[in-house]
Parts: structure tokens; sequence; C-alpha cells
């Protein structure tokens, strides 16, 4: 029975070609790493206020892992700038410790996140399996013609004048009062042409 025996240099050399180059090694993580892919909405002029600096760095501090809280910071800067920009994206990232593209495939993710800014009135109707078969599809197409938008184009649109955003979303949890919508943060059930038309004139009348 022969027992292999490796020479103190040819453990040297072993080790030596199994570890990575020692540039590689020291290079920490950051943005150039791992750039975002796509271009997202420029922002020059983005700055996080104070207040809303700190009330982040609270919802952080309730998180075992900064990463956790991707989510909730995501919500709270989109909910403060109406949408998530390049340099938004690059802002949380850091705060989180993690690379843009971390925070970027949640944005691109999840439709409630928004890639550009929305219109001051934002409808959103529901398309999921109940509000579909109760008439959201053309309570979508009525809401884009009655707005001069495509009822087929894919995503969200806006207005010329951004006054309306209109965009297909999932789930409202209101199964039973379908077809739903919701205007900015106003939540409405069982909306037929003439109530979305009736939603459409008090959106304009607080407009002007």
């Amino acid at each position: 029975m022969s027992a292999e025996v490796q020479s103190p240099k040819s453990k040297v050399q072993s080790q030596t070609r199994e570890a990575p180059p020692a540039g590689q090694m020291e290079l920490p993580a950051g943005p150039s790493e791992q750039p975002i892919p796509n271009e997202l909405v420029e922002q020059p002029d983005f700055a996080v206020p104070r207040e809303l600096v700190a009330e982040i760095d609270e919802v952080i501090t309730h998180y075992p892992k900064k990463r956790s809280a991707s989510l909730m910071l995501l919500h709270a800067v989109q909910e403060h700038f109406g949408y998530i920009s390049r340099q938004a994206v690059e802002w949380i990232a850091s705060k989180l410790e993690l690379q843009p593209i971390n925070i970027y495939e949640l944005v691109t993710f999840y439709p409630m996140f928004h890639q550009k800014p929305t219109g001051t009135h934002h409808l959103r109707v529901c398309r999921t399996l109940s509000c579909a078969l109760g008439g959201s599809y053309k309570l979508h197409a009525h809401l884009c013609k009655k707005l001069g938008l495509d009822p087929h184009a894919h995503g969200a649109q806006t207005t010329e004048d951004g006054e309306f955003t209109v965009e297909f979303v999932e789930c409202l949890a209101s199964c039973g009062t379908a077809p739903v919508m919701m205007c900015n943060d106003k939540f409405f059930e069982g909306v037929s042409e003439m109530k979305a038309d009736e939603i459409l004139r008090t959106c304009a009348g607080a407009a002007e």
C-alpha cells in the first residue's frame, strides 16, 4: 500500500495555481463591477432630503441585513420623487452596500416601480382573472381612448400634458367587486365606463 506524498515545493505551486490573482482578491465590490445593463431616466438634480434620509436610516434598522430593506427603500424613494431614476438606483445601492445591478433588477422585475415620471393622476386598472372577466380590458381600452392613448401599447402610458398615466396592474385585492381601479391612492370598485368618465372629470376638475 503506497501513500502519495507531496513535497512542500509542489504544495506551494498547487496553492499558487489555485489562488486568484492578488489584484482580484483586493478589488472591493463596487458599481464598476456590475454596471446597470440598460439606461434608466437621468435625474441630474437628484438629492434625497435630510428628512427622508433619516426615515430610510430608521427603516434599515428593522432588518437583520441591509439588503433586506431594498424594496422598502425603493418604495420610499419612489413615493418622494414619483419614479426611480439611475441616480436613485445608485444611491440606494450605496446606502445598502450593494451594487447598482442588485437594485436595478428589482426595479425592472416589479411593475409597481416606475422607471420614468408618471402623470399627476395615475390610473391603475386591475387585469387579473376576476377583473378581466368583469371587464377590466374594456375599461382600460375606454380610458386610453378617452385620453388619446394606445390601448394595445405595453406598459404605462402618459398623456402629452403629463396629467394622466394609465397602466394595467396585478390584483388589487377586491375580486368580488370587479372591475376595480385606482387613481393615485383612491380605490374604485365596480367601475363601468360611465363611472370611469366621472373619475376622469373629477381628476380634471381637481387639476384646474
